[in-house]
């Protein structure tokens, strides 16, 4: 029972409990003797008859009703989302919990609001489910680093993943700082020069071109801090996208990423470890195309495709983009590729050789394999775009 104060003292309880089993007193003295109301002393009398010892002590306050206490039924709704999410993989807050009860109103009753977040936590927490994290003073104020477009800044970095066998594997990733969407997810043997690129190609190839990419210091990626240039960022140099690259030792500054990571792993943790490429692969394509299409509290509960999908985008020159179109060809023995009904001459030289194309309006910039080969604006008025001479 809920004690609301202390009991009553202890002559007060011996003249009760004696009056109580037939001892003769006269109760207006005594009451007067021990500072209370005759009122007072046969209410207690009632009560140490009814309840016994319990009748001394004050009743509870607490309202025998709650009208915004759920019931538990209603509680229980609330548990099984979350544990449905954390056996997922997935974020399992009471954000989290709310956004995906809202996607099934099927499990809330009819014309009841759907609870709020300090209702949803309390739950949590008179139920043993949240977590108590000491609270710390923050040194500063916290800022929220954003970029206000998307493809304005792409974060890539890569983190290790054990196969069946044991053998390790590089998970490659790529997420927009604006929306959040998870533009690529790759997996290789390595973090190496030829697989980052791929990964970006992938991405550019749905996505479009950013304005810019930041990364860490891993020599895939950039030779900034160590006085050369890497392969990726020359690359990222001839179409124009600024190449940004981490202090050392400062993961906080692609924290987006980092935080990104944790999700793919956490996610991966709750399914068989993968035995090959392949089938990691797979589990990653899984993962992203959920991913994209969840509703995020850090994006007004929008998903991060539908963030992306508004806009505005920026572009390698910081204007707004056009539609960014990647092709890969093979070149003929005349060393040219096909684009749009136009034949891109590169020379005999790269004959039969992988080429990839980007192509934003009539602005084309070709690689031959890994090489920069030839920056163009389509003419349309001629069949041939022979190479400079």
């Amino acid at each position: 029972m809920a004690r609301d104060g202390v009991a009553v003292n202890a002559e007060i309880a011996a003249a009760v409990a004696a009056y109580a089993s037939g001892v003769k007193m006269n109760v207006t003295q005594r009451a007067r003797e021990l500072g209370i109301s005759p009122k007072t002393f046969y209410k207690y009398v009632d009560r140490f008859r009814a309840r016994g010892v319990q009748g001394f002590y004050p009743d509870s306050r607490r309202p025998l009703t709650s009208p915004t206490r759920l019931p538990t039924e209603y509680e229980e709704v609330l548990l099984r989302i979350r544990k449905e999410e954390a056996d997922a993989g997935w974020d399992y807050g009471a954000d989290a919990v709310l956004m995906r009860l809202e996607e099934r109103p099927h499990l809330w009753p009819a014309g009841r609001p759907f609870p709020a977040r300090s209702t949803v936590n309390r739950v949590f927490d008179d139920r043993g489910a949240l977590a108590k994290v000491p609270k710390r003073r923050p040194r500063r104020k916290p800022r929220r680093f954003q970029r206000d477009r998307v493809n304005e800044l792409w974060q890539f970095d890569g983190f290790e993943y054990l196969l069946d066998d044991g053998s390790p594997a590089t998970v490659l990733h790529l997420t927009d700082d604006c929306s959040r969407t998870d533009l690529a997810l790759q997996a290789a043997r390595s973090e190496n020069g030829a697989d980052v690129w791929e990964t970006f190609c992938c991405a550019a190839g749905r996505y479009g071109l950013p304005a810019a990419v930041l990364n860490d210091n891993g020599s895939a990626f950039s030779g900034l801090r160590r006085g050369w240039t890497s392969k990726f960022e020359q690359r990222l140099a001839d179409l124009g996208i600024q190449a940004i690259a981490s202090r050392r030792s400062h993961p906080q500054t692609c924290g987006k990423n980092e935080r990104a990571h944790q999700r793919v792993q956490k996610w991966l943790a709750k399914r068989p470890q993968a035995q090959t490429l392949a089938e990691l692969q797979q589990l990653l394509d899984e993962y992203r195309d959920q991913f994209n299409n969840r509703r995020n509290r850090v994006l007004d509960q929008l998903t991060p495709h539908q963030r992306f999908d508004l806009g505005p985008r920026a572009a390698p020159d910081g204007a707004l983009e056009p539609v960014t179109h990647l092709t890969r060809h093979t070149v003929s023995t005349t060393g040219s590729i096909g684009l749009n009904g136009v034949l891109i001459g590169l020379g005999r030289r790269h004959a039969n050789k992988p080429a990839t194309a980007f192509r934003n309006g009539d602005h084309v910039t070709v690689f031959v394999e890994d090489t920069f080969a030839r920056e163009l604006v389509l003419d349309h008025t001629r069949h041939y775009q022979p190479q400079d001479r």
